[in-house]
């Protein structure tokens, strides 16, 4: 059996990148997959080798001057095990052993394959936005109800590996499980209109401080102890702390849901920079970290995934109870304009409001959590920067901030701002843009959309300038989110639920 040619991956990549229909698109990647011979075909499709990072340098890559193939020859296995091959690669000489390799992988390419190996190899086709469709495309294509599989890919954290279990049918599917040590993807919070709001659409709830800190997962079987980001990437080694913390708990097997943040002496949150500084820090004695708490996943041996909120927050407050982050449960109005009116005057963002009956939703976004702040704020992605002028002048300045497509597409441009950048955050942004470009220009350098920025504003208006009919009124930048994937970035959709109700017509009074 031949298998999946690796320009059908490059035809059916360009054909979902060309249209709106997120029905075209799905139609398209489900009739590859379902005649897909490895996992490595989900894998490119969403723009990641199925090793993952493999370390193939921009320069590396692009400076390479291979002649094409004229026909297509390569599978998508050939593929695979070439770049395998390329990532195992390693010690004296390598660097010339790596170029050789990618050589001879080119050579076997045609053109259009070349131009999609070097995206695929330099992050420009990473897709994270295109999750969503592409797991609505292993339903269709293996004839499986779409929650089946999306449950099974929050708790797997694998699409490739979701994907050989549907063509497998419902039962592989429902095998995955919670597994300690394996992470699952967070449950997410919606924007809430107001505090009143949310307690009136929640009902019962709890009402919890929100904190200016970065998500954890917590891993816990008898005396080993793993830690997470929100992103799933393990951060154990470096932060001794928490891992010893984790392991006085009283408990042989945990899996906990929380924040972490450096605090001042008061107890008040230190930049958030400075947190996620550490999870690239080696000396835990520079800045400690301290946990909080919100959700128990699994305790002793027992799953708590479909268990109400009610109960996941009994067994939290059991194993974790000064560890704990502050609210009030079953919360009245005039408790949790109290939990609020706190969280705001102990330096933190706001709260957050939460069903107590809602069961753990694993990587979704949904309404059973709600976050309460009293500005509005968007998680977006850099799309490009222009260069700065007078004092800025050298300095990557005015951003183009684009909200994420919930159909899969590219990033759609919302609006443009330079306010509220440090000194020292443009010369940050100044390199890591520059680290990441695509275009460069006297005028704007065009960048890879990987990076999502926190963005305050006063709202949104109508605006027929930007391709997504809306654009930001005084937006400034709050914070670049290192700890967020692009695919995490908010949605044209809620940018656009920010936009004023209309007015009513008048009446027509004519007669």
């Amino acid at each position: 059996m031949v298998g999946v040619l690796f320009t059908e991956v490059v035809e059916t990549s360009a054909a979902v990148a060309a249209t709106r229909s997120r029905l075209a698109k799905v139609a398209a990647l489900a009739e590859l997959v379902r005649r897909m011979s490895t996992p490595a075909v989900v894998s490119f499709l969403v723009g990641v080798p199925s090793q993952g990072r493999i370390g193939a340098g921009w320069r590396t890559v692009f400076d390479l001057a291979v002649p094409p193939a004229a026909v297509p020859s390569l599978t998508v296995s050939d593929v695979d095990e070439a770049l395998g091959r390329f990532a195992s690669i390693s010690g004296k000489g390598s660097a010339a052993r790596r170029v050789e390799a990618l050589t001879s992988l080119f050579g076997r390419a045609t053109a259009a394959e070349q131009d999609f190996l070097r995206r695929l190899l330099t992050g420009e086709l990473r897709q994270g936005a295109l999750e969503g469709v592409m797991l609505d495309a292993i339903a269709r294509a293996a004839d499986v109800p779409g929650e089946v599989v999306r449950r099974a890919f929050m708790l797997s954290g694998s699409l490739p590996g979701t994907a050989v279990a549907a063509m497998s049918g419902e039962e592989a599917l429902s095998a995955f499980r919670l597994e300690v040590g394996r992470p699952v993807r967070p449950m997410l919070a919606s924007p809430a209109e107001s505090l009143g709001a949310a307690l009136a659409e929640l009902g019962s709830c709890v009402v919890e401080h929100k904190l200016d800190g970065a998500r954890i997962q917590v891993h816990r079987s008898g005396e080993e102890v793993r830690i997470f980001t929100r992103t799933l990437r393990e951060i154990t080694g470096t932060v001794p702390e928490l891992v010893e913390l984790v392991r006085a708990l009283p408990c042989t097997s945990v899996v906990l849901d929380g924040e972490t943040l450096a605090l001042n002496d008061d107890g008040k949150p230190r930049p958030f920079q400075e947190t996620m500084s550490r999870f690239g820090a080696r000396d835990e004695r520079e800045l400690l970290l301290s946990p909080f708490f919100f959700d128990c996943l699994h305790l002793d041996g027992v799953d708590l995934l479909d268990e109400p909120l009610r109960a996941r927050l009994e067994a939290l407050r059991r194993v974790a109870g000064p560890h704990v982050i502050p609210g009030v449960v079953a919360a009245s109005e005039e408790q949790a304009a109290r939990v609020l009116d706190e969280s705001l005057g102990a330096g933190h963002e706001g709260v957050m409001v939460k069903s107590l009956e809602s069961v753990y939703a694993a990587g979704r976004r949904g309404r059973a959590w709600q976050k309460v702040k009293p500005v509005h704020t968007l998680d977006l992605v850099v799309l490009g920067v222009e260069w700065g002028s007078g004092r800025r002048k050298g300095l990557l300045s005015n951003l183009h901030l684009g909200a994420r497509d919930p159909d899969g597409g590219p990033p759609i441009m919302v609006g443009k701002t330079f306010k509220g950048l440090t000194d020292e955050l443009l010369a940050w942004q100044t390199r890591e843009l520059m680290a990441i470009a695509t275009e460069k220009t006297d005028w704007v350098v065009m960048v890879r959309p990987e990076l999502v920025i926190e963005i305050e504003l006063d709202g949104v208006q109508v605006s027929p300038r930007y391709p997504g009919g809306v654009a930001l009124r005084f937006a400034r930048v709050l914070r670049y989110r290192p700890d967020k994937d692009p695919s995490e970035a908010d949605t044209i959709t809620a940018v656009r639920a920010l936009l004023p109700p209309r007015e009513p017509s008048p009446p027509n009074t004519i007669g």
